[in-house]
């Protein structure tokens, strides 16, 4: 991990849920900031939360905190303004204290507008599901409705018998941007995070006579509720030097069952964000996945159950672990 590290916290007022989001500034962890319907944000330090609002009001004699610190994607459009504001509060580290085993952790961005998923963007994973890999990025979306944070719970949905995991790389978008071209790309990115696209094949994948006439089902199988762990924090891109250099590994109860790195992309982050781009703005907080290695469980004819516990670790950016319940 980076040793100094932004962090942006969301939790209800009785430390119910938290949304941690991790990312790199000079020096110590910050945060970001809710206070809609009783949430409020923090700032990671020495293993203390802080208090961002409260600390806002102590530092500037306020009633009440600005708006970009009470929404992620807020802050994340308003740019470093906003991020100097936040590092501010966490240099003066006045405000409550709290420890992370007080909180529930929400996704880093619980709003983004877009979230893209990529299919086939390993060779040796198309190797192991039988398929070819596509000539240019074959996207298909998620919704946020999938979305759940580090330490969350992923449903096992009473319609859905062969829940799937696939580690990956997810890049958030910061600076908006269309028709984006491959050497400008990572200046529109905000950071990155681990994700998990969990994927219901029995859904996704119907009958021969279906799938030759409308293609595969990509939302029910890959957008129900909970099929898109993301977290534990974002890591700023400052503290990435290269996307396309990262390990990946994923664990099913301890068992390691996927291992890769994104040197191994067919189409690396800067040409994911130019096709990602074409004909559709993206937007800070956007979400792109950007494809998963080999060794996902339905080659092997595993599947996860109620009572798995998921981990999935990117290298340099955090490991997010999830729990399996039935519905």
């Amino acid at each position: 991990m980076p040793e100094a590290l932004w962090i942006f916290i969301v939790f209800d007022i009785g430390l119910d849920t938290l949304n941690l989001n991790r990312g790199m500034l000079p020096g110590y962890e910050v945060v970001d900031v809710y206070k809609r319907r009783g949430e409020e944000g923090g700032a990671f330090q020495d293993g203390r939360i802080l208090d961002l609002p409260e600390a806002y009001k102590a530092v500037y004699g306020a009633l009440e905190a600005p708006d970009f610190l009470y929404d992620m994607r807020r802050l994340i459009a308003l740019g470093e303004p906003a991020l100097e504001v936040a590092r501010r509060l966490g240099e003066e580290a006045k405000g409550p204290l709290y420890r992370p085993g007080e909180i529930r952790w929400e996704p880093p961005v619980p709003n983004p507008e877009e979230i893209f998923g990529v299919a086939v963007n390993y060779r040796a994973h198309g190797q192991e599901a039988g398929v070819r890999p596509p000539e240019k990025p074959y996207f298909f979306p998620k919704f946020p409705n999938a979305l759940v944070g580090h330490e969350g719970y992923v449903v096992k949905h009473k319609v859905a018998q062969k829940v799937d995991w696939e580690v990956e790389l997810v890049v958030v978008m910061g600076r908006p941007g269309k028709y984006i071209q491959p050497d400008k790309a990572l200046d529109h990115v905000f950071g990155y995070a681990v994700g998990i696209d969990m994927s219901m094949r029995d859904w996704q994948n119907p009958d021969e006579k279906t799938a030759r006439q409308y293609g595969k089902y990509w939302i029910w199988g890959k957008s129900m509720d909970t099929a898109a762990p993301v977290g534990p924090f974002v890591v700023t891109r400052d503290e990435v030097p290269d996307p396309n250099k990262l390990g990946l590994r994923l664990w099913v109860n301890g068992q390691l069952e996927q291992e890769g790195n994104t040197s191994e992309l067919i189409f690396n982050v800067q040409q994911l964000i130019h096709w990602a781009s074409q004909g559709i703005t993206l937007k800070p907080g956007d979400h792109i996945f950007t494809g998963t290695p080999p060794g996902v469980g339905f080659p092997k004819g595993k599947f996860l159950k109620g009572g798995d516990v998921v981990e999935a670790e990117v290298e340099g950016i955090g490991k997010l672990r999830n729990y399996v319940i039935e519905e």
